[in-house]
């Protein structure tokens, strides 16, 4: 659609982008990671099987833990390889952009149009730990808000209350190994102090690719 209204599309990708390929409709900027296409289809592969996998609830944990934190840091390092990269950096900042379009799922995004300068439009379907809620300061009270995945209505007895705030301390802490990092690394580029929820925050419109129904 933008294309058509005569806009100019461009997409930056890491080198080792699994889906984004070279389109008709825009152009495609690419950059090197210190990783291969097939270390990230092998981390999302691995991730996939075990979902399936039966182990007991602690071994889960450990190894849902171990593995979050290598693949978070994979993909961490794609963002800083963007942000450090001065040559595309500096031709992104001349290009004249009037937005960008970004997925904050994990918030590389967010960074580069806070160090753009660049007003930025959140495209998604949602993010994990209420972290939409935080963005966009919207009260979401465990004792009446279901997490996702635990499977409450908002009509919660005492028991269901109780898993749900479990639920939500879990995420806290699995979360913080994602996202804690990004903010580190926003505050070293951006050389201020700079929160998660502060990225969250910076989106000038939310656009939710779900059905509220």
């Amino acid at each position: 659609r933008l294309h058509q209204r005569g806009h100019d599309v461009v997409v930056i990708a890491p080198e080792a982008s699994v889906y984004i390929k070279e389109g008709a409709f825009y152009t495609l900027k690419s950059y090197p990671v210190p990783f291969r296409r097939e270390d990230v289809e092998a981390s999302f592969t691995g991730l996939g099987l075990e979902v399936f996998e039966k182990k007991p609830f602690l071994q889960r944990v450990v190894e849902t833990y171990k593995r979050v934190k290598k693949d978070s840091a994979l993909l961490l390092s794609a963002c800083s390889h963007l942000l450090y990269n001065k040559e595309l950096m500096a031709s992104l900042a001349e290009s004249g952009f009037d937005a960008m379009l970004t997925d904050p799922f994990l918030p590389c995004g967010p960074i580069v149009a806070l160090r753009l300068a660049l007003p930025v439009v959140f495209f998604l379907n949602s993010l994990p730990c209420g972290l939409d809620f935080q963005g966009t300061r919207c009260p979401s009270p465990p004792s009446y808000v279901p997490r996702v995945l635990s499977r409450n209505s908002d009509h919660m007895t005492f028991l269901q209350r109780v898993k749900n705030m479990l639920i939500l301390v879990s995420e806290g802490f699995l979360c913080n190994v994602v996202y804690s990092p990004y903010a580190s690394l926003a505050s070293e580029v951006l050389q201020k102090d700079v929160t998660v929820q502060d990225l969250m925050g910076s989106a000038s419109v939310w656009l939710f690719r779900s059905d509220f129904v």
